[in-house]
């Protein structure tokens, strides 16, 4: 083995050394936060008195579609996008073209891949038994991958399971279950945007160097005519004291 060596830490090595975590150098520990429950979405300490909002029903059902025909007609012919949107207002980490890419993929890939079998003759039957068999285990994974942005709303904004749990309601109801979670954020969002009054600029107005420079000429000529005038008055109140003592 070779020979050891101490070697000289430099200050920016020591100042590090100063970020420990307690217990690392025989520091006291505080046993009752380390057992103390944590918020599951930021790792807080919560206090021993805190009780989790209890959930709540979603602001619209699941199959009022007809609600928001903007998110009705998306969902319909490209649910891929509004399955972007939806991600990306949870979390704005994940693009909302990435998630739409998986969706197309998976969903709608699956889709088409089902319709080209039915229609082409001439398929073994049971090559068909088996692709149909892939294309139902693609569907309930999809329900799944789906199903966790759904999970992810529901912790949010702390709803309930409904009509189920997240993974089924995709499975069974995809179409609807996009449509809902996109009207629950949206209405979610306009709730938490604070009206703000703005008043409006005042009116500023572009004067020219000859305007600005008539405006100084006025100004002198209306302080000189003031000093004038004041001059005017002194010189007549004096004519007019002397007067009055020659009398």
């Amino acid at each position: 083995m070779g020979e050891k060596s101490y070697v000289k830490l430099t200050k920016e090595q020591e100042a590090s050394l100063q970020d420990v975590t307690p217990g690392e150098l025989n520091q006291p520990i505080d046993i009752h936060e380390l057992q103390a429950r944590r918020c599951p979405e930021c790792g807080q300490a919560l206090p021993s008195t805190y009780e989790p909002p209890a959930d709540e029903d979603w602001s619209t059902g699941i199959f009022s579609c007809a609600d928001d025909s903007e998110s009705c007609v998306t969902g319909l012919f490209c649910p891929c996008m509004l399955f972007g949107r939806n991600v990306e207002s949870l979390n704005e980490e994940i693009p909302a073209n990435n998630a739409c890419m998986c969706h197309a993929l998976c969903v709608e890939g699956g889709m088409v891949l089902a319709t080209v079998i039915a229609l082409v003759p001439g398929i073994d039957p049971s090559t068909s038994c088996l692709i149909t068999e892939g294309l139902l285990f693609a569907w309930w994974m999809c329900g799944i991958y789906t199903g966790m942005a759904r999970q992810s709303l529901q912790r949010k904004y702390h709803l309930r399971d409904s009509p189920c749990d997240p993974c089924g309601v995709h499975c069974c109801l995809h179409w609807c279950a996009l449509c809902q979670e996109h009207r629950e954020m949206k209405l979610h969002l306009a709730e938490n945007v604070e009206e703000t009054l703005m008043s409006p600029p005042r009116i500023q107005e572009m004067k020219t160097i000859q305007e600005e420079n008539t405006k100084d000429v006025e100004s002198a000529s209306s302080s000189s005519s003031y000093s004038s005038s004041t001059r005017q008055e002194s010189e007549d109140s004096k004519n007019t004291e002397l007067q009055v003592v020659e009398s």
